[in-house]
């Protein structure tokens, strides 16, 4: 199994705290999917930028059709979404 150095939330500092904060803000704690981007806070934050583009922003998809294809294409993928 790989292993991937991450950074915890007690010990975050600087772009990478402000991330965290934003994650716990959003959706309550941080999931591991940010904390394995955590050596890299400027990728971090661009891939939460497009995340949040995907899903929250301007669609012809509704936020619940959005959900759906991101919990099937994991399941396709046999990923943990």
């Amino acid at each position: 199994m790989a292993w991937i150095k991450m950074v915890e939330p007690e010990e975050a500092t600087g772009e990478l705290r402000a991330e965290y904060e934003a994650a716990v803000q959003r959706a309550g704690k941080v999931f591991n999917i940010l904390k394995v981007q955590s050596l890299n806070p400027p990728a971090l934050h661009a891939s939460m930028r497009m995340y949040l583009a995907a899903m929250k922003g301007p669609s012809g998809l509704s936020r619940v059709e959005r959900e759906m294809l991101g919990t099937v294409v994991s399941w396709a993928n046999d990923c943990f979404y």
